[in-house]
This record gives C-alpha cells, structure tokens and sequence, in this order.
C-alpha cells in the first residue's frame, strides 16, 4: 500500500470577491495563527468548534478513510460519505459479471445487506502535539546526516509507541515544512467498515479519464460507508454482532445551497505539498520526473485497456489498478502544462533572487543561506539519475508486479493480527479471491 505522509489541513475558500485562501493550515494552531483572518471572511465559529480534544468538534466528523483519503460523517450512526474514486477498490472487490456493481452501482436497502470490506480502516483524529523538540533531543552535537537521521527516527519511534497506549490508538510522528517541524497524531481507528452505496460509474466516473483532474467537475463522485463498532462503541473486527457507531459529531445535510458572500471551507487530509519546491526541484519535475513516468503509465494503461476490453471478468478485476495508474497518469500530464502556462519556474527563481537580496541585506547570506541555496542547481544535477532510477523502480517494479501489490495488502493484514489476535474470516476470503 502507498505511504502517505498524512496531516490534518484545512483550506479556506472565500466567496466574498472570488478571493481564495490556500495552504495547508493545522487545526491546532488555528486560533494562534488563522482565526482572525478567519472571522473577518466570515467565518462565525471558533478555534474550538474546529478543533477541540476535550469536546466534539469537527475534527470528530472528519476521518481519514483507508490509506488517504478524507470521508465525512453525515448521520448519528456512523453513516460516512467519500469520494467514489475512494470506495471505488472495495466497489470493485465486491463485484463481479453477475453482480457488476461498479457498472450498475449498489445500495443497500437495509443494515443487512451492507457489505464488509477486508483491510478498510477509517480513523478519527483524537489529538495533535507538536513534538519538535523531543523528535530533536540528543541530535544537537551530531554531524553526520546519516547517525544524525537515526536518532530522530529512534526518538520518534518511542513517541509513537507511547502514545499508542498499548495499541489502544495508532500513532505516527509526521514532518512538516521537510522537516523542521513534527507533530504527532493519534488516532482511533475502525476496522469494520461496510459498503452502503455508490451510484454507478456513468455517474460516479462521468466523463473518466477526460475530465478528471479539470474544473467545473460534472461527476458524481462520491460513495457511502457505514462505521460498526462494538457495544461500547469501540473498535472491533467485523462481527454480526457489532452495532452501528455513535458518532460524537455528524455534518447534517443542507439543501439550501450557498450565497454569494458566504464563507466556505475545506476540511480533510490531503497527501502532501510540493508548494516550497525550489526551482532545481520544479525544473527536474517538468522535464525528467513527471515525462518518465507518464511514458511508462501509458504503457500500462495500453496494456491493462486492451486485456480489459476483451473480457468482462478482466474489466472488473482491473478496475481499481487501471482507474489509480490513471489518476497519477492525468496529473502529471496537467501538472506540466500548469507549470508551463503559469511560468512557474521562472517565478520560483524570480522569488529566490529576492529572497537572496534580502538576506544580503540582513547579513544572513554569506554564512546562513547561500552555502546551500546556492549549491541547488548542482545538488539537483546529481540527484536527476537517482530520480529516475528510483522512479523506474516504482513504477516498473514496485506498483508493476502483482506480487509486490499482494504483499502489501498481506501487510495490512497482519498488522491488523497482530492488533487484534487474529485475521477476521472475511479478510482470509478476500486473500483467497486474491490470490
């Protein structure tokens, strides 16, 4: 499974003078740092309604859905809506020539027919810490990157396992800004995750490859979970007996639509930021990295469309991998047409040079910054044929051979044995459909 460098952010849209606010901002220095620019877009709440470990908030209502991506909890009863291309994996495990739910989408007309899915996990922020100074304790006098490296891993593996609670939550320290800060995150997570209903992919998948990734969006993407728990309202392995969960906080559906002027905002977990790229880094992006791997992609996909077309089994076998090996795929063909049309290199240097006279006339040039800023361009030169060898790696080897595929989900599996005792039966059949 792909790693994600998860963080919690919220991005603000303001309607008021088709104005945006972006960047990926963290719930628990709202009230420090966004809270008055904030209000004064028309946000009426507080910090606290966003973010509040001691009572529910929208953090409660927010989830993290499988390995990386956001779901919102709209009923009392652990009802939870996402994207279809999310659910779009456990929409295809359950399908088949006779039952082609991805074609003719699903709906569950009662609790009974909602079906589980193996491996699926959604999890709830509890808390957030900035946990900077103890990722960093011992590296002071340390030089070597590599030892140096080390002991920041060794320190956060101990913060992790501490918050654990003895695998009553999952924890994970993440970096952010490359680096120079971390904060750890502690979630609970469920693991008895059942399908409710996704429409089907004319509707879910409208317009496919063509319009995915372009704006306005005419697609109705989205799909429905439902979180069980047991009797107490805890997680549990999938069980006939579990109930469903009590959510602490739920989004009620509006069907009033919004105004003109009325403050909007985005909350959920995006992947990561390339936005502190350097210019070396966009440039090695736009002309070796992203042309790479959209000429082996295209390979696949050639592949995958033509064994595809020829059977309906193979159709639906393949769905998910065709459908995620495109994603990327029309990304990153975007991706350099907006760098091209929006001359982001040239910008990116443009802002480097004033950066440096800046620092020139704050003294901080000669002995703080310009050592490293400018050796970029040549540390990058040398880094270009390890990118590619690793990128050809990836996406030849890694995502390319099924078995590398098979064993990351057994991985999933057995972290999940290993929290919980045993492999819940569905998970051994969902292996067994695999393999």
């Amino acid at each position: 499974m792909r790693q994600f460098k998860l963080i919690l952010a919220i991005i603000l849209l303001s309607l008021s003078g088709l104005q945006a606010r972006e960047g990926m901002w963290v719930p628990l220095l709202l009230e420090k740092y966004n809270l008055e620019e904030m209000q004064q877009m028309g946000f009426k709440l507080t910090a606290s309604d966003i973010y509040d470990v001691n009572n529910a908030s929208m953090k409660d209502a927010v989830v993290l859905f499988g390995g990386g991506c956001t779901g919102e909890l709209i009923s009392g009863e652990g009802l939870l809506i996402t994207n279809h291309h999310c659910g779009y994996r456990q929409i295809q495990m359950h399908s088949s020539v006779e039952n082609d739910y991805l074609t003719h989408g699903f709906w569950a007309t009662n609790r009974d027919e909602e079906l589980p899915n193996a491996g699926l996990s959604v999890s709830f922020l509890e808390r957030m810490e900035d946990v900077t100074s103890q990722v960093f304790v011992g590296t002071e006098n340390v030089q070597d990157a590599d030892e140096r490296q080390k002991l920041i891993n060794k320190n956060i593996a101990e913060l992790e396992k501490t918050a654990q609670e003895e695998g009553r939550f999952r924890a994970s320290v993440r970096p952010f800004f490359y680096g120079n800060q971390y904060f750890l995150h502690v979630y609970k997570v469920y693991t008895d995750v059942r399908l409710v209903g996704a429409p089907p992919s004319a509707i879910g998948k409208f317009g496919g490859d063509t319009d995915n990734w372009m704006w306005p969006r005419h697609t109705g993407d989205f799909s429905l979970f439902r979180i069980y728990a047991n009797k107490d309202n805890e997680p549990a392995s999938y069980s006939k007996e579990n109930i469903p969960y009590k959510a602490k906080k739920f989004f009620p559906i509006s069907l009033k639509g919004v105004n003109p002027e009325d403050f909007t905002m985005v909350f959920g977990y995006p992947g990561r930021t390339t936005q502190y790229l350097t210019s070396d880094a966009v440039r090695l992006i736009r002309d070796q990295r992203n042309p790479d791997r959209i000429a082996i992609r295209d390979m696949k996909l050639d592949i995958m469309g033509r064994y595809m077309a020829g059977d309906p089994k193979v159709r639906i076998q393949y769905a998910s991998k065709h459908a995620g090996v495109s994603n990327a795929w029309k990304k990153w063909q975007g991706e350099n047409l907006g760098i091209d049309r929006l001359s982001a290199i040239d910008k990116k240097r443009e802002f480097e040079s004033d950066f440096k006279s800046w620092a020139e006339k704050q003294g901080r040039w000669e002995n703080e910054f310009g050592p490293l800023l400018e050796n970029f361009h040549d540390l990058y030169e040398q880094y270009a044929p390890l990118a590619k060898a690793s990128d050809h790696y990836a996406e030849i080897a890694w995502s390319g051979v099924e078995l590398f595929t098979l064993s990351s989900y057994l991985q999933v599996l057995l972290r999940q044995a290993n929290e919980e005792g045993e492999i819940p039966e569905n998970a051994r059949l969902s292996v067994k459909r695999m393999v």
